[in-house]
C-alpha cells in the first residue's frame, strides 16, 4: 500500500507541509482544504508544485452536509459537488471525500442517501471521479461504517465507495470484524488515526485528541488487520487533529507519521503472514538484554566531580581507553564511562549541555538488525572515526540528542571492554549496585508522543499509562516504558513549564535527555550504610514524611526510624514493597537513584515524587537566581 499523511495532520503552512512529508518518505498527501484554499497559488500550480515534490494527491477532501437535503438546498449541494469536481480536475486528484451529513435540514434514512450518492456517482463518473464516503463518529444519522457500507451497497455505482477511518470506528466501539462483510473493491480510502482513551464528546475527542498509530489506545492493529483482510490495495492515510501537534516541528511530525504507518503494516504482517501490504520485511523489534554501558560527557572539574560522586556510591576505576581519555567505572554489572575527549561526538555534547548522558549501549540480540530496523522506521545512522583498534559498533541517533550503541555476542561487540580498554587492578564488588534498573528522559511535554513512539516501534517494549507528577511550581507528565522482564526500563517526563524541576533541567542543560539514573540493590539499608561512609549525602526527607508514612503503611516503627536514618523512601503495591533514596541534584540538575524491589513490585514509587521534587528544590538556587 502506498503511504500517505493528511496536510491537516502536521503543522506549517502547505509548502512546509510538502517539504516535510516528501523528506520523511510519503508516496502521497490528502489535500485538505483550507491548506488549499490558504495557499497563493492556482489550483494548477499546486497540482504541480505536490508531483514536483514527488508526491501524488491521494484525496480532496473534506465535502461535507450532502446527503438528505431537499429542494433547493439538495441542488446547491449537487452545484457546490460539481465546483470541487473541477477543482480536482485542475489539482490533478480523482477520490473526493464526503462526510456523513450534520446539516439541520437533512433527513434521515439510508435508501433516501443511497439516491442522492447514486445521482452523484453519475455526475462524477464522466470525469473519472470516485466518492468516498465517511461515517463520523458524531454523525447526524449515519455515525457507524457500517450503515456507511449500507449507504454505499444501495447506492450500486462503480464511483461510489467508502472511506474508513480507524478513529471514527474505533471511538464508537464498533468491532473491526465487521469490515470483513465489506468488499475490498467498494473501500476507496483508509484513513487511521489513535487516540487515548478519554470520556468526552466524539467531536472535541477527534479534533483535539488524535494521535499517530502506536501513540494512543485504540486497537488499530486489529482495525488495520481486518482492512487488510478485504483486499484493500488503495493508500493508507493518516488523518491526526491534534493540539499538540499544531505547534511542532513539521519535519518531526511527518518523520513520526511514517514511522507509525511502517511499524503499524509491520505489527500486521507479523499477525497476517499472508498478507501482503507492499511494505517490505523487517527485522523484528528488537529483544533487550539490558543496559551495557551509559557515557557521560565531561571535562575538567566537572569530570573529577562525577567521578567523585562515582566513588561514593561504591563505582571503581577500572579502566582506561588505550588511546582515548575516556575512563571505564564499574560496579557489579554496571558500566559507567566519563568521556572527556576534546574532539568527537562527546566533545560536541559536553560543549553543548555541559555535563551528562550523551550516549547509552544496549545489549540486545542482533546489533546490525537493530540499526536495520531503525533505519527503515526513519532513525538516522550514527558513525563518527574509530581509532586503531577499536570496534565497529553499530548505532543511532537516538531521541533528544543523544546517541545509542548496540552491542550483541553473536559478533563478538560484547568484547569491547577486553579490545580497547586497559584493565586496572580494582575492586569491582562496591557497595551492593547490581544493575540499571532504569534510565529517566526528560523532554518537554509535546514531545512524549513522539520518543515513547521511537521506542516502541524499535524495540520489544510496552508503555504504562501515563500519571501526573505534582511538582510545586507546575504538572510534569509521566510514563513509562519498558521491556517485558524489566531488562530496560524508561521513564519519560514530559515538562509543561520550565518552573518545574524537570522544565529547569531542560533549560540549564540546553535539552540534554538523561537526567536521572536509578541503580538497583538487593539490600539498600547495607549500600546505604556503604555509601554514606564513603562521603554519600543522600536527598534529605522531612521528619513530616516520615510521620505520614508511619500513619500511611502502619510499618513497624523500627523500621521507619531505620528508613528516616538513611533518608529512604518507601511504596508499595498489590504485588510488594518498594525502596528508593536519591542523590542530592548534581549541577544542571542531574541525579542517581538507588532503588530495591521486593516481591514483584513494579512501579517507580510515583507517589514518592512530590516529596523528592519540593526536597531537591530546596537543594536549587533561589527562585529568580540567575544561573551564571
Amino acid at each position: 500500500m502506498k503511504t500517505s499523511i493528511a496536510t491537516v495532520s502536521i503543522s506549517g503552512n502547505l509548502r512546509e507541509k510538502l517539504e516535510a512529508i516528501a523528506a520523511a518518505g510519503f508516496d502521497g498527501i490528502e489535500i485538505f482544504e483550507q491548506d488549499f484554499v490558504a495557499d497563493i497559488g492556482s489550483p494548477r500550480e499546486i497540482g504541480n508544485m505536490i508531483r514536483d515534490h514527488g508526491l501524488e494527491i491521494t484525496l480532496f477532501q473534506p465535502f461535507r452536509d450532502f446527503e438528505g437535503l431537499t429542494g433547493d438546498l439538495r441542488q446547491r449541494a449537487f452545484d457546490r459537488a460539481a465546483r470541487k469536481f473541477d477543482v480536482m480536475d485542475q489539482l490533478g486528484t480523482d477520490t473526493i471525500l464526503f462526510c456523513s451529513t450534520l446539516h439541520p435540514k437533512a433527513l434521515g434514512g439510508i435508501d433516501r442517501a443511497a439516491d442522492d450518492y447514486r445521482e452523484l456517482g453519475e455526475m462524477a463518473a464522466p470525469r473519472g471521479i470516485k466518492v468516498a464516503y465517511e461515517a463520523l463518529a458524531w454523525g447526524k444519522y449515519v455515525w457507524d461504517h457500517r450503515d456507511a457500507w449500507e449507504t454505499v451497497r444501495r447506492a450500486d455505482h462503480p464511483n461510489i465507495g467508502l472511506c474508513l477511518d480507524s478513529f471514527h470506528s474505533l471511538s464508537r466501539g464498533i468491532d473491526s470484524n465487521s469490515i470483513h462483510a465489506i468488499p475490498g473493491d467498494k473501500i476507496f480510502f483508509l484513513q487511521l488515526a489513535d487516540a487515548p482513551l478519554i470520556e468526552m464528546d466524539y467531536l472535541y475527542w477527534s479534533r483535539h485528541f488524535r494521535s499517530m498509530p502506536g501513540e494512543g489506545d485504540l486497537p488499530v492493529v486489529d482495525f488495520m488487520r481486518a482492512v487488510a483482510a478485504t483486499g484493500y490495495s488503495g493508500p493508507m492515510s493518516l488523518e491526526i487533529f491534534n493540539d499538540q501537534f499544531r505547534g511542532g516541528s513539521p519535519r518531526g511530525l511527518a518523520r513520526d507519521g511514517y514511522r507509525s504507518l511502517i511499524n503499524l503494516t509491520d505489527q500486521v504482517q507479523r499477525a497476517e503472514p499472508t498478507t501482503v501490504l507492499g511494505q517490505p520485511a523487517l527485522p523484528a523489534p528488537t529483544k533487550i538484554d539490558g543496559v551495557e554501558f551509559i557515557e557521560f560527557a565531561s571535562h575538567g572539574a566537572e569530570a573529577d566531580k562525577l567521578a567523585t560522586t562515582l566513588t561514593q556510591l561504591g563505582f571503581s576505576h577500572a579502566g582506561q581507553h588505550k588511546s582515548k581519555r575516556v575512563a571505564l567505572w564499574r560496579q557489579g554489572a554496571i558500566n559507567i564511562v566519563i568521556n572527556t575527549e576534546e574532539a568527537g561526538f562527546a566533545h560536541a555534547s559536553y560543549a553543548t549541555h555541559g555535563t551528562g548522558v550523551c550516549d547509552i549501549g544496549l545489549r540486545v540480540d542482533n546489533a546490525a538488525a537493530t540499526v536495520t530496523r531503525a533505519q527503515a522506521l526513519g532513525a538516522v545512522p550514527f558513525a563518527q572515526e574509530v581509532g586503531p583498534g577499536e570496534l565497529v559498533i553499530p548505532a543511532i541517533r537516538s531521541v533528544g540528542s543523544s546517541v545509542m550503541h548496540f552491542l550483541d555476542e553473536t559478533s563478538g561487540l560484547d568484547r569491547v571492554w577486553d579490545v580497547e580498554f586497559d584493565h586496572l587492578d580494582t575492586d569491582t564488588t562496591g557497595a551492593g549496585l547490581t544493575r540499571v534498573d532504569h534510565v529517566a528522559e526528560t523532554m518537554s511535554y509535546d514531545e512524549m508522543l513522539s520518543w515513547s513512539l521511537f521506542y516502541t516501534s524499535l524495540f520489544e517494549m510496552g508503555k504504562s499509562p501515563m500519571v501526573d507528577v505534582i511538582d510545586p511550581d507546575g504538572l510534569v507528565r509521566s510514563q513509562a516504558v519498558e521491556t517485558p522482564d524489566g531488562a530496560l526500563r524508561l521513564t519519560l517526563n514530559g515538562a509543561e513549564t520550565h518552573r518545574t524541576f524537570a522544565g529547569h533541567f531542560l533549560a540549564d542543560s540546553f535539552g540534554s535527555s538523561v537526567q536521572h539514573i536509578a541503580f538497583e540493590t538487593g539490600d539498600i539499608f547495607a549500600t546505604m550504610e556503604g555509601i554514606v561512609a564513603r562521603g554519600f549525602k543522600p536527598l534529605d526527607m522531612p521528619q513530616n514524611y516520615y510521620d505520614d508514612l508511619a500513619a500511611r503503611f502502619g510499618l513497624a516503627p523500627e523500621l521507619i526510624e531505620k528508613m528516616q536514618a538513611l533518608d529512604i523512601l518507601y511504596d508499595e503495591d498489590a504485588q510488594g514493597q518498594f525502596f528508593q533514596v536519591y542523590s542530592r541534584p548534581q549541577a544542571g540538575g542531574l541525579f542517581f537513584e538507588i532503588i530495591q524491589r521486593c516481591a514483584g513490585y513494579n512501579g517507580y514509587g510515583a507517589p514518592n515524587a512530590p516529596f523528592r521534587i519540593a526536597s531537591q528544590k530546596r537543594h536549587m538556587r533561589a527562585k529568580g537566581m540567575p544561573s551564571r
